[in-house]
């Protein structure tokens, strides 16, 4: 089941403090990127933010799960409604996360 892309903006709304958001589709879901950083991902209308040591460690208790099969785990949001918490967690994300590498030509 795809997400809905009005759960997907909600979601931006949500983490708009943490820095210039975006998404993207990919493969039916999305991508969210914080600061042009690949922070998290919008699956099956479930909103989970990658998995970094200092993510787990501001926020221990946040259940980690699959965005999809096969998938590593990531953080796992079940308050999006929490927008403060969402975003320090979107924030603290982005500064561990590279920029993407560009492709070649």
């Amino acid at each position: 089941m795809a997400s809905n892309i009005e759960f997907v903006q909600y979601v931006c709304e949500q983490i708009g403090q943490a820095g210039f958001i975006s998404y993207r589709m990919m493969f039916g879901d999305y991508c969210i990127y914080c600061d042009k950083k690949p922070v998290a991902l919008v699956c099956d209308n479930q909103f989970f933010v990658k998995f970094t040591p200092e993510g787990e460690k501001a926020f221990p208790s946040m259940p980690k799960a699959a965005p999809y099969p096969g998938a590593k785990p990531y953080l796992l949001v079940e308050d999006v409604e929490d927008a403060k918490t969402a975003a320090r967690l979107v924030k603290l994300t982005a500064k561990q996360v590279p920029l993407p590498k560009k492709r070649a030509k």
